[in-house]
């Protein structure tokens, strides 16, 4: 933001510093007995797991110790692909421990997009579940009974490793067609510090409901990272998704914090009877991931008497921009710079000089910022593209205003949002290009209504006739994750292009 000092002015982490250590170690040394995790497999609730900041501790401890009785070393890659169980969770978090550098990934990916992720970061091991099958190469195995053993393993310690240290790699869709590896250090988690106060309100008496599966960093950030480094109870739902589920464990559970995507309050207010469910624990709802209309705003606080505070973010640097509890919400605006974060809206085309307050150019991060990545993995030349002088720029326009909150104006590129995850339409492009009927194509977001848009796929055949929108879309599944695959497929006979 225009005029404050530039550079992050938050506390910085101590030079020694483990992720896993920041968020379990000091709760379970004072309060072994608290819950800090609660999974719930089914939605009548008879399917329960309870785990107390002790017992987290135990596991994620047991688990680092057996990785590194497997022969894997400080700094190897272990990526995960396991269904959406507790496991994934304190797999994650014990490769931290142990100074393992984690790949969370999804079994929605196909075996194409998964050998992609593997070997592009080279891999040390990979744990799968024993029905899937893919590509190792020189890649390890973690089967289900080699997981299932290292929580047998006696508990280790966690590994001294340094705030700037890798700590955790994920991968996003970027602008080339291919994903690029993300890599935080272990401050990362320090860096989410600003979000306390900036956007959660989160004290350790909140017991934190997150819609989202683990294998996805907002699950791993704001379901289970914020509040176990907050001593609060984290509660991830893992059963048959069933809209009628959430306000069931709001009400179950006493929830005091909601965080989801827009389009699941959205579904939410539309096919559920709030008026049936006692929501009074829940202070309010955190969204991220799409834009909060303010009319879904509107909605939800009729129906409820809560607000939503919504933030933006990335995948390189988490959230940065935030409305919280202790500030005015502005319809249509994220928010403001959360606290301590040095903010700024630079040229479009160069310069890293920050523009006055209400032009619109590139929203910028500060190199200091604690929660920015480290690097691109193996990416030199993307590295490049998006540090400007001391600044991250991530390719989203926008602008200030005199008292500080943010009014997004899109992205300067050209990457997709569908239902919260960034998919580059040139991943797209490419996997339907080889369909063997498809002579050109061009994948863009569709608005469907005034909140509403899907990914959408304008083909020309190579013979006019010859192919059907659901061959494409069945190949299109075939490669590609469910939530990257056009919802929307339009044949046309040609595509507009300009002279470039």
């Amino acid at each position: 933001m225009n005029g404050p000092k530039i550079g992050f002015s938050g506390p910085l982490p101590p030079q020694d510093f483990n992720m896993a250590h920041y968020c379990l170690a000091a709760s379970a040394r004072a309060m072994p007995d608290k819950i800090g995790l609660i999974v719930v497999h089914s939605a009548d609730g008879t399917d329960t797991e309870i785990w107390t900041y002790r017992a987290l501790d135990d596991a994620v401890r047991r688990v680092a110790a057996g990785l590194l009785n497997t022969g894997l070393r400080q700094g190897d890659r272990l990526m995960i692909r396991l269904p959406n169980t507790s496991t994934y969770a304190l797999l994650f978090f014990g490769a931290l421990a142990a100074g393992i550098i984690p790949l969370p990934a999804s079994t929605q990916l196909t075996n194409e997009e998964a050998e992609f992720l593997r070997s592009d970061c080279a891999a040390a091991a990979i744990a799968l579940p024993d029905n899937l099958q893919m590509e190792l190469g020189d890649t390890r195995r973690l089967t289900e009974q080699d997981i299932a053993d290292l929580f047998t393993h006696g508990p280790g310690f966690y590994a001294d490793t340094k705030a700037d240290q890798p700590g955790y790699l994920v991968y996003t869709s970027g602008t080339s067609g291919k994903p690029k590896g993300v890599l935080h250090a272990h401050r990362a988690a320090w860096g989410r510090r600003p979000m306390y106060d900036g956007w959660y309100g989160i004290n350790a008496n909140d017991i934190v409901l997150h819609a989202g599966a683990f294998n996805w960093t907002y699950t791993l950030g704001v379901g289970l990272t914020d509040p176990w480094a907050n001593g609060a109870t984290a509660i991830v739902y893992t059963g048959e998704k069933d809209v009628n589920i959430w306000p069931q464990l709001i009400e179950q559970y006493r929830a005091t914090l909601f965080a989801a995507v827009p389009s699941l309050y959205r579904q939410i207010l539309k096919y559920c009877d709030l008026k049936v469910r006692d929501l009074s624990s829940l202070r309010h709802g955190l969204t991220a991931g799409e834009a909060l209309l303010p009319a879904l705003q509107d909605h939800w606080h009729a129906a409820t008497g809560k607000h939503l505070y919504e933030a933006l973010g990335m995948s390189e640097c988490s959230t940065y921009i935030s409305t919280g509890p202790s500030m005015e919400i502005r319809a249509g605006s994220p928010g403001k710079a959360q606290p301590g974060r040095s903010i700024a809206i630079l040229p479009v085309d160069a310069g890293d000089a920050p523009l006055p307050t209400g032009e619109t150019g590139m929203l910028a991060v500060h190199r200091s910022d604690p929660a920015l990545m480290l690097n691109y993995w193996n990416r030199p030349e993307e590295d490049e593209l998006v540090f400007r002088g001391d600044w991250f720029i991530g390719g989203d326009l926008a602008r200030f205003d005199e008292d500080g909150y943010l009014w997004y104006e899109g992205r300067a590129d050209d990457v997709m949002n569908a239902m919260g995850y960034r998919v580059s339409p040139q991943e797209v492009e490419a996997v339907l290009a080889r369909h063997p009927d498809v002579q050109d194509v061009a994948v863009c977001e569709l608005r469907i209504t005034a909140d509403i848009s899907v990914i959408a796929a304008f083909i020309v055949l190579k013979a006019a006739g010859n192919g059907s929108a659901t061959e494409v879309s069945t190949y299109a599944h075939e490669h590609l994750a469910a939530y990257k695959c056009p919802r929307e497929i339009i044949f046309i006979d040609t595509l507009p292009r300009s002279a470039n």
